[in-house]
């Protein structure tokens, strides 16, 4: 009896003492961010407050979530004992992966963190590894929590529709103040940081450290460029007609390119729509997309171009064209961004506002802001061409739409025209904003500006000399701004 109990004070002890060693290497992160208001560009919505915890690192940097900073208008870091606070930037951000570094502004912030213990980094670990997750109480007493690695898999943590390779953790955290994002460690070192928790399951989704090597050796040079893609999309060759159809036979997997971006890595390197991606880099890829991964079993495929390689790399394809194969090699980059953006992070959306007519570029944020089942709620033809921008590239920026209609003298008999999607203004294509606005100041010769929309009733004709006197009035009556033309 007494040997258990002089082993369990040992361990406690050995967890004090871990505890307290910890605190000299996390810190409190409190943000004030502000969005852009979705229906009423012009403004941004009320503040609000985020607290979670960062890790320090080499350099006096510290590593967050980028949904710690995102549209942030403030950043304040404080050490665990809670005697130093000041001010921070963001040196470096990736949305998509979920994570961000940070850095003092000040002298005394700086001071502050040289005097701290930088974390060192983690090498990936094995199911059933165990692990440690840590928060910090306001008191600046920390919490050590066990965990044990469960799996792995290619989660979207963010941003819609960007997946990275997320370690699933089983622990039941308690409750403490600052856990919007902790630090997760193995033997003492960095291992990732928590994105998500579930207190039903006592699951936890932690950015694995494969990415968070990646985004530092990104970062570290100061211009950070971010993680490439390969600029497809694609579906599963399950359907047993359609892979008679694709003359693919039972024993090849693959998946069937549906589109091919313009000026990504693929098209440059030969890809069309219509292939069967079989291999990447001699990994085979199964009919659902997955492939056997070393240590992680069966992973998305994507996880071999976003987190085994960098922007500048080489992968070699195999894919199916009309029953024969061939081979492609893609240099990777960062393939553009497209015509409706995935996220607006700290970007201001462009606009026009025209004789009460609200002209915005449609983006991925803007849908999201109908809310939790946006998918089903948002408007049928901003959703289709979310899902097939292909089928509205040409001659295009970005899609301009009509979001609202204020009644005006100039709008009247258009109040209800919302959501229509514009493709010529006076005889010019809209390719975004800024051609919009040079589009509508060349009205016809009678004063009248014609606007084609995709939806009835096709054309509005507004007066110009009516429209610009609106114009006035609502400048008159507290609308800041008539437009914005950049980001």
């Amino acid at each position: 009896m007494k040997l258990i109990q002089i082993t369990a004070i040992f361990l406690m002890g050995m967890v004090t003492a871990m505890a307290n060693d910890l605190s000299k290497s996390i810190i409190k992160v409190s943000t004030t961010l502000q969005s852009y208001n979705a229906s009423q560009p012009w403004e941004k919505t009320a503040p609000s407050k985020r607290r979670g915890l960062g890790a320090v690192l080499n350099g006096q940097k510290v590593l967050t979530t980028a949904e710690m900073v995102a549209n942030s208008n403030f950043i304040e870091l404080e050490t665990a004992d809670g005697l130093h606070t000041f001010p921070a930037k963001v040196s470096a951000v990736d949305y998509e992966a979920n994570l961000a570094l940070v850095v003092p502004t000040t002298d005394k912030g700086k001071e502050a963190l040289s005097k701290a213990k930088p974390f060192e980094l983690s090498s990936p670990v094995e199911l059933k590894d165990e692990v440690e997750i840590v928060q910090l109480e306001d008191n600046g007493m920390t919490i050590v929590t066990e965990g044990r690695l469960q799996g792995a898999d290619i989660v979207s943590s963010f941003v819609d529709g960007h997946f990275f390779l997320t370690y699933e953790i089983k622990a039941s955290l308690q409750s403490a103040a600052n856990s919007y994002t902790i630090p997760v460690l193995h033997k003492g070192k960095l291992l990732g940081l928590l994105t998500s928790y579930s207190s039903k399951d006592q699951l936890l989704d932690v950015i694995a450290p494969e990415i968070v090597a990646a985004f530092l050796k990104d970062a570290a040079d100061g211009d950070y460029v971010g993680f490439p893609s390969l600029g497809i999309a694609s579906t599963a060759t399950t359907d047993p007609n359609f892979r008679d159809w694709l003359k693919l036979s039972d024993e090849q997997g693959g998946l069937y390119i549906t589109r091919v971006q313009p000026d990504s890595p693929a098209s440059k390197a030969g890809i069309e729509k219509g292939d069967v991606l079989l291999a990447i880099d001699g990994n085979e890829i199964d009919r659902k997309g997955f492939y056997r991964a070393n240590g992680y079993g069966q992973l998305y495929w994507t996880h071999l171009i976003r987190g085994v390689k960098s922007t500048g790399d080489t992968v070699k394809m195999t894919v199916l064209r009309d029953g024969k194969k061939s081979q492609h090699s893609a240099v990777l980059t960062r393939t553009p961004e497209g015509i409706i953006p995935s996220h607006t992070y700290d970007r201001a959306p462009r606009f026009l506002v025209k004789g009460g007519l609200i002209f915005q570029e449609l983006s991925s944020s803007y849908l999201q802001a109908f809310g939790k089942d946006w998918e089903n709620r948002a408007p049928i033809n901003l959703l289709d061409a979310l899902n097939h921008p292909e089928d509205y590239e040409e001659g295009r920026n970005r899609i301009v739409f009509i979001s609202a209609t204020i009644p005006t003298p100039a709008t009247l008999g258009y109040e209800k025209v919302n959501s229509a999607i514009v493709t010529k203004v006076n005889g010019q294509d809209i390719a975004d904003i800024p051609s919009l606005i040079q589009a509508l100041s060349k009205p016809d010769e009678q004063g009248i500006h014609t606007i084609e929309i995709d939806e009835s009733p096709n054309k509005i004709y507004l007066d110009s000399k009516t429209a610009d006197t609106v114009d006035r009035q609502l400048l008159l009556r507290g609308l800041p701004s008539l437009s914005r033309e950049t980001e």
